[in-house]
């Protein structure tokens, strides 16, 4: 068997996706972490642990906002549930006659 010509460069070619496809598939049968091209490690729904961490982050931000939000609703709503009913009956009025 000769080792030049085309045949050969096309076998020497194919062994490394070959081998990629094969080293893959066994890590995925038993049970290791598979990663992409850049050595993330890829979770079940595809995404890296960094872009995991990220979107986690992001949304993290969300949600503390929001509950700024609903803390300074509530405390408006403690206001006008503890505070006597004639001031609140005289803000109300004065906002309305535009005093405020």
């Amino acid at each position: 068997m000769s080792w030049q010509g085309p045949e050969f460069v096309l076998i020497m070619i194919a062994i490394g996706p070959i081998a990629w496809v094969l080293t893959t598939w066994i890590r995925a049968r038993h049970g290791y972490p598979l990663t992409n091209e850049n050595g993330d490690t890829i979770g079940k729904d595809g995404l890296s642990t960094n872009r995991k961490a990220e979107l986690l982050s992001r949304e993290n931000e969300r949600l503390q906002g929001k509950v700024g939000r609903l803390e300074a609703r509530i405390a408006v709503l403690e206001r006008i549930a503890t505070d006597p009913a004639t001031r609140t009956a005289r803000e109300i009025d004065a906002l309305s006659r535009g005093d405020a």
